[in-house]
């Protein structure tokens, strides 16, 4: 089986391999960071405080999105609501954003136990209007130093289209995970 950059950040797994077989995520990212010359060295529990101190987030109660967080890798999915179009009827850039941002950031904090990482700069590309179904968006870190972690994130309609396109440099604050802001 051989994994390309991109299988890792596509929201439509599983994947398949050269014989046919349903390959599953869990081995795809394993197979991608060891290619990448990461090793996984984060829990599970980690992984799931990181979900809910997303969902206790105040900001989320308004979009809705549902986070997953694997290692090195994040998805989120946000339903597509009238409330967040522009006056053309489809969904406005800063939801886009949205979407690219928090799956690239948790990618990266996923590698993260002890601090809430920052956003240090993001560039975006949106490449097609959205006006209805759902926003699926999976972040990916691709570099890892020891002051800066990179992340690339993508975006897809219902219909598994792309729709926008990202890329984000993480670093670590000052702010611990704790029970206060939400790690739980």
């Amino acid at each position: 089986m051989y994994v390309t950059p991109d299988a890792a950040d596509d929201c439509r797994l599983p994947a398949i391999d050269d014989d046919g077989a349903d390959v599953g995520v869990d081995r795809i990212l394993a197979a991608y960071f060891q290619g990448a010359g990461m090793t996984s060295t984060t829990s599970e529990e980690h992984f799931r405080k990181l979900e809910r101190m997303y969902a206790a987030a105040p900001i989320n109660a308004y979009f809705e999105p549902v986070l997953r967080v694997f290692d090195g890798v994040a998805k989120i999915t946000i339903p597509v609501k009238p409330e967040f179009f522009h006056a053309a009827g489809a969904i406005h850039g800063s939801v886009y954003f949205k979407a690219l941002d928090d799956s690239a950031f948790f990618a990266a904090n996923s590698l993260v136990e002890d601090v809430f990482v920052l956003t240090v700069s993001f560039n975006v590309f949106l490449t097609r209007p959205v006006s209805g179904g759902e926003l699926r968006a999976a972040g990916t870190v691709v570099q890892r130093s020891r002051n800066l972690i990179l992340a690339d994130s993508v975006v897809h309609d219902s219909e598994g289209r792309q729709v926008a396109r990202g890329s984000g440099a993480f670093m670590r604050s000052p702010i611990a995970l704790t029970p206060e802001i939400g790690y739980r």
